[in-house]
C-alpha cells in the first residue's frame, strides 16, 4: 500500500539519522544537516520499497520543510491550515496514486485542434482537476459538450467557480470509474501509469464505436495507440490516442 510504504520510509529514515546522531556520525547542529540527510535516506528507502517516482521529492523535502518551518516560529494554526489544504487538494491520492496534474496551454491547444477536426460531440475529462483544460477547449468549441469529474474537493470547487458562465461545460465531484461512459465520444485522461489498465478496460466495455480515449503522457500497458501527437512544449508532451470500442489500440496508421 502506498501510504504504508511512505510511512515506513519516513520512520526508518528518522531512526537511521537518530542513531547516526547518537553515535556522533552526524552532527545535530546546524539542524538542516540531519534534516537533509533524513530526506535523502527517506528517498532512497522509498526507492528500495518501489514507491512511485512522484513520492521521492515529497520524501526528500518533508523533514527539511518541517525544520525550516520550526525555525520560522509559525503559529500552530498555520500547520493545521497547511494540512487541511493539502488534504483537500490531494484527498485520495494516497489510495489511487494519481497526483494532481494540470494540462498546459499548448497541450490544450493541440487537443482543441484535434477535436475541431471531428464532428461535434461529447468529451469527458476524468480527473479534471481545476478544470483549466475544459475551460480552454469549451470556449473554443461551443458546439461540443464537455464534462469533468474530479474527486478532490478543493480542485473541484475551483473548477466550479472558474467554469461558471460556460454553457457547454459542467463539472461534478465523484469517482470517474463509477460514471457511465456510454454516451461519451472522447475521454481525456491525465492521470498516472497506475490506473491506465483499469481505464482501458472500462473504456472497452462502455465506449461506442468511433470513440477515442486520449491519454496525456501515460501509455496503456500492452496496447498500441493509433496515433501519437507530440506537443511543442518544454516537456514534449505526448497525447496518446486509442480506439477502445474495438478492444485494440490499433496499428498506428
Amino acid at each position: 500500500m502506498p501510504l504504508a510504504k511512505a510511512l515506513a520510509a519516513q520512520f526508518l529514515a528518522c531512526v537511521i539519522i537518530a542513531v547516526a546522531i547518537k553515535a556522533g556520525i552526524v552532527p545535530l547542529r546546524p539542524i538542516w544537516q540531519p534534516a537533509l540527510l533524513q530526506g535523502l535516506a527517506a528517498s532512497l528507502l522509498a526507492t528500495a520499497l518501489r514507491s512511485e517516482r512522484w513520492w521521492l521529492p515529497i520524501h526528500f523535502v518533508f523533514v527539511p520543510a518541517l525544520a525550516l518551518a520550526q525555525g520560522l516560529h509559525l503559529h500552530p494554526l498555520w500547520y493545521l491550515a497547511a494540512f487541511v489544504i493539502t488534504a483537500l487538494v490531494f484527498w485520495s491520492s494516497y489510495r489511487t496514486r494519481v497526483p494532481l496534474y494540470l494540462t498546459n496551454r499548448r497541450t490544450a491547444a493541440a487537443l482543441t485542434e484535434l477535436l475541431a477536426a471531428r464532428a461535434p460531440g461529447h468529451m469527458l475529462d476524468i480527473g479534471s482537476g481545476t478544470g483549466s483544460l475544459l475551460q480552454a477547449v469549451a470556449r473554443q468549441l461551443p458546439d461540443w459538450r464537455f464534462n469533468g469529474i474530479e474527486s478532490s474537493p478543493l480542485p473541484y470547487l475551483v473548477s466550479r467557480w472558474l467554469s461558471r458562465g460556460i454553457e457547454n461545460l459542467s463539472v461534478r465531484r465523484g469517482d470517474f470509474f463509477a460514471a457511465d461512459w456510454r454516451d461519451v465520444d472522447v475521454v481525456y485522461a491525465f492521470l498516472s501509469p497506475v490506473p491506465m489498465t483499469r481505464v482501458w478496460s472500462k473504456a472497452c466495455g462502455e465506449m461506442r464505436p468511433g470513440s477515442l480515449l486520449i491519454s496525456n503522457s501515460f501509455e496503456i500497458p500492452g496496447v498500441q495507440p493509433v496515433r501519437r501527437i507530440v506537443v511543442d512544449d518544454r516537456r514534449k508532451t505526448e497525447l496518446l490516442l486509442y480506439r477502445p470500442a474495438s478492444g485494440k489500440g490499433g496499428t498506428g496508421r
